[in-house]
């Protein structure tokens, strides 16, 4: 547990060196989903302590708290995903030399920042929703650090990488959003 705590505290000070750890360790990965699934939960209790008190439906504020929930593990691996393609093919360097596993750990350790969203409860709740906003932006950064050690980029690759990556991600979950269902739908 102290292997685990000390990678997370490392990763989310930015220290290149944790993440380089990280991606060579094989065995890391489940730790990595650890933090990931650590972050969902963290995700999952910022939505139901931000939304909770507006007394929506129980079934609206389910849903609202699941998705939230399960953000930062479809953003892990579909993320870590598109940029590893991107990055390892149309941004690639000279000493790029990388593959999925190491993406999916590097990145999955750059979630750590994204435990800081459980706190949104914190009054007075402009505050709450500052750390609420700090951990995910942190997050942004510490996956693009991650990005730049996994894939022995230029920071500037590194965040064309996660730039171009985002964007296609984005536009995969908002075609499958707006896609006609190949079956009907019971109402």
């Amino acid at each position: 547990m102290s292997e685990l705590l000390r990678r997370m505290w490392g990763a989310a000070r930015l220290h290149a060196d944790t993440y380089e750890e990280v991606e060579a360790d094989r065995r890391a990965i489940g730790q990595s989903t650890a933090v990931v699934l650590a972050a969902c939960a963290a995700g999952a209790l910022s939505e139901w302590f931000r939304t909770e008190p507006a007394g929506l439906a129980p079934d609206g504020l389910i849903l609202r708290v699941a998705i939230a929930g399960a953000e930062p593990l479809v953003l892990w691996v579909g993320g870590s995903a598109v940029a590893f393609m991107v990055g390892a093919s149309f941004f690639r360097g000279p000493s790029t030399q990388t593959d999925f596993g190491e993406v999916l750990r590097t990145t999955g350790f750059a979630f750590t920042p994204a435990l800081l969203r459980v706190l949104v409860f914190v009054p007075p709740p402009a505050l709450g929703l500052s750390l609420d906003l700090v951990g995910r932006f942190w997050t942004f950064v510490a996956v693009v650090v991650a990005i730049r050690q996994a894939l022995d980029f230029t920071t500037l690759r590194a965040v064309g990488t996660f730039g171009a990556a985002a964007l296609m991600l984005w536009l995969m979950l908002w075609g499958a959003s707006v896609a006609p269902l190949p079956f009907p739908f019971p109402r």
